[in-house]
């Protein structure tokens, strides 16, 4: 009769055609182990993922690990399971409000903690990965405070579900409920250490650069299907990033089975295509066989060899969340084949079998676990919550205020040099604070002059499409003036893991119209960061944009606007100038915030003559929330900002020889807007219009006239009124676009007809 060791190492369970069958686990040979002089190799057994099952290690077989680190393994991988117990426990009582497991991971997880530092590595979890946060050094305390939603909880403070795991002594970045985003951060957080590494300027800015610091990042199966995480690959893969993705394969997404997610069921073969992408399969229901595959992942990626790819099948006995009721859509017979090689289980058979404990031993062990996740929970319901006027904390930075007297010098400023466009004025900004700042880092599509350095001596260079970033590299360098990929996510979530580590990244969208595949980081990621970790984390960053229409030939998708879409997001500012010198001291302003901001650039604004200045000093500073008086009158208010600024200026022009005089207000910045400057001009002219690019209705122009209905109805004689474009896309054909996008018409029309109240 077989040994519960020799069971424990032969096991294995997967489902084939709907049966449940069980099988020998695939062997491995010395040849499957990392040999660091190979930098050819990528994949140990890639053609045969390891099986689901406890296969621990053959008898005696202790991966290094003495007795004590062995007993510890059990330990770790049981608090994790008694914790998702006790929260499921609290959840039926109404004591916690909701509760997603790790049960049946706990494997992989105490093996990936093993073999990396906490502190000093970088680690992008997924909800599953409480057993990886234990081994890290994560208290059941601080998870239970989690749970009730305590403002002692270290992960949000109450701001999160449970298992969004966050801490900033560990390096545990604030995680989302986003599958799959983190990637990116990831590859971010390590091309940091990769750039500090080519630049010694930037080793000094790049926060716990160590030289071979390692980052993690683990996602589930059903997660391979989203997009981010394979522009991830494509970039580690690349630029051979130090991160090691984990995959860990329950065979689920919620109750889609692998097999529809992933063609062919195994997503380590779907990889293997890629360079210098070290692929590992193990069996991730073992401690030790994951703790193994693991060292020689980090060995790896320390070595900077490339990025590892570990698949780990593991198991999971407990439904998706308390949302979800897995026998619904699983067998009786699967569910019990799982049940029989769940870790927890069998780990300690191997323990006991191993003479490395008693079955009393473990008992005790348990005892002693049980103890201490009934007293933090008992701890963590008698826990405050936040204060409810806490909400308002930290949606902004609290530190640097944007808005504040430091950050404006217009007043008075020397001007010096010819005039030069906005696009001039950018550019030199962009210098001049590269200079300033060697955090600072500028990405995007087509922004570097060459990416083949050989050819720099020899050709003009691109500097982006319309020459803003013009010499930028030249001057500064490829390691802090790079190309991405044509990716948009790619280059918002990549910037999202550099700001972490400490760098400023300035990155362009290369047109506004083609900024959506990067809205999912910008509205649930980069905007919300600092919030829903109330402070712990924070991403800021400069995302330029050429921004708007009156292109003649710029068609549906290179003249939309869609600032409502962005205004409406938390934690994001906007600044959207209409002259060059406006241009110059708010990207400078932007770029000292501590917050993300959304730099708008309207494309007819770049080089018009009338918007011209001569150039700035380099401490040049507008503050957010000041609009430019652009006329001073007494009969009508237009509130307006980016190419509407001109087109009310000349209809204003016309109206002055019919006797009526305009008070027209430039907002320059939309998330914070000047309502100060806006309420003295309409308690002045008794009557205001709303004039913006994009379209009517549920357009940012809505927010100010409701608001000026509503705090300022006293003072008005006239309705408020709005000007915008029409409830469509921009077409191509110009004399269709010019009825489209309001005219300066448009504006003198609307004017005279609010002059007849």
């Amino acid at each position: 009769m077989a040994t519960a060791a020799e069971k424990f190492n032969k096991r294995s369970v997967n489902t084939k055609n709907g049966k449940t069958v069980v099988a020998e686990k695939a062997q491995t040979t010395e040849a499957d182990g990392f040999n660091p002089d190979d930098k050819t190799q990528k994949t140990a057994k890639s053609e045969t993922p390891a099986a689901v099952g406890p296969a621990a290690a053959k008898p005696a077989d202790r991966r290094g690990l003495d007795e004590k680190a062995l007993v510890g393994i059990y330990r770790t991988m049981y608090m994790s399971r008694r914790i998702d117990d006790k929260e499921i426990q609290l959840k039926g009582q109404n004591k916690i409000f909701f509760q997603i497991s790790g049960a049946g991971h706990e494997g992989v997880l105490v093996g990936a903690a093993l073999a990396m530092k906490p502190g000093y590595d970088w680690f992008f979890p997924y909800y599953r990965d409480r057993a990886l946060m234990l081994g890290l050094g994560m208290t059941a305390q601080e998870m239970l405070w989690s749970s009730v939603g305590a403002e002692a909880d270290p992960n949000s403070h109450g701001r999160q579900m449970p298992s969004h795991w966050g801490s900033v002594k560990l390096n545990v970045p604030s995680q989302s409920s986003c599958t799959g985003s983190q990637a990116l951060h990831a590859v971010g957080a390590a091309e940091a250490s990769y750039r500090a590494s080519i630049s010694e300027e930037l080793r000094e800015k790049v926060e716990g650069f160590k030289g071979d610091e390692v980052v993690y990042m683990s996602i589930g199966d059903g997660t391979t299907s989203e997009g981010e995480v394979w522009e991830a690959l494509n970039t580690a893969s690349n630029l051979k990033l130090p991160v090691i993705f984990l995959v860990e394969d329950n065979g689920y997404a919620i109750s889609v089975p692998v097999e529809v997610n992933t063609p062919g069921g195994d997503i380590s073969k779907l990889v293997s295509g890629f360079p210098d992408l070290y692929i590992q399969n193990c069996d991730g229901t073992d401690p030790l066989e994951s703790y193994e595959t693991f060292q020689r992942a980090v060995a790896y990626c320390r070595e900077r060899k490339g990025p590892a790819f570990i698949h780990a099948k593991v198991v999971r006995p407990y439904s998706h969340s308390l949302s979800d009721d897995e026998k619904l859509y699983r067998s009786e017979e699967e569910r019990q084949a799982e049940a029989a090689i769940d870790p927890i289980r069998t780990y300690a058979e191997f323990l006991m079998t191993e003479g490395i404990a008693s079955s009393e031993d473990l008992e005790a062990l348990r005892k002693e676990v049980d103890a201490e996740v009934n007293k933090a929970a008992d701890i963590a319901i008698e826990t405050p919550q936040p204060d409810p006027k806490s909400a308002l904390r930290n949606v902004f930075s609290e530190d640097v205020d944007p808005t504040s007297a430091e950050f404006d010098t217009e007043e008075g400023a020397e001007l010096s040099g010819n005039p030069g466009t906005m696009v001039d004025l950018i550019n030199r900004c962009l210098h001049e604070e590269m200079e300033r700042d060697e955090a600072i880092i500028v990405f995007g599509e087509d922004v570097a002059d060459a990416s083949r350095e050989q050819y720099l001596e020899r050709v003009k260079g691109k500097g982006g499409v319309f020459k803003v970033t013009a010499n930028l590299q030249r001057k500064f360098g490829s390691a802090r003036v790079f190309n991405s990929p044509l990716a948009e996510a790619n280059i918002v979530g990549r910037a999202v893991g550099l700001s972490l580590r400490g760098l400023k990244p300035v990155v362009e969208i290369q047109f506004f119209d083609y900024i959506f595949p990067a809205m999912h980081q910008i509205r649930n990621e980069v905007a919300v960061m600092r919030w829903r970790s109330d402070g712990d984390s924070k991403c800021p960053m400069v995302i330029r944009v050429p921004v708007g229409g009156y292109l003649k030939g710029g068609a549906v998708y290179h003249s939309q606007s869609g600032t409502t879409l962005f205004s409406h997001t938390p934690g994001l500012r906007i600044a959207y100038p209409s002259t060059a010198l406006d241009a110059s001291g708010l990207l400078r302003t932007s770029i000292r915030c501590d917050d993300p901001v959304l730099f708008l650039e309207h494309k007819h604004l770049y080089r018009q003559v009338y918007n011209k200045s001569q150039y700035p000093s380099k401490d040049f500073l507008i503050p957010f929330g000041k609009a430019r008086k652009v006329r001073d009158g007494n009969d009508v208010t237009i509130v307006t900002f980016g190419a509407l600024v001109e087109r009310s200026n000349q209809a204003a022009k016309r109206l002055e020889q019919q006797g009526i005089t305009v008070d027209l207000i430039d907002l320059r910045t939309l998330v914070p807007y000047d309502w100060e400057a806006i309420a003295e001009s309409v308690k002045k002219t008794s009557r205001v219009i709303v004039a913006h690019e994009d379209s009517l209705s549920w357009g940012y122009g809505a927010e100010i006239a409701a608001r000026i209905s509503d705090e300022l109805f006293e003072y008005l004689d006239a309705p408020v009124r709005r000007v915008g474009a029409t409830d469509t896309f921009v077409a191509y054909a110009p004399q269709v676009e010019d009825f489209i996008l309001p005219q300066s018409d448009d504006v003198e029309k609307v004017v005279q007809d609010l002059m007849k109240y």
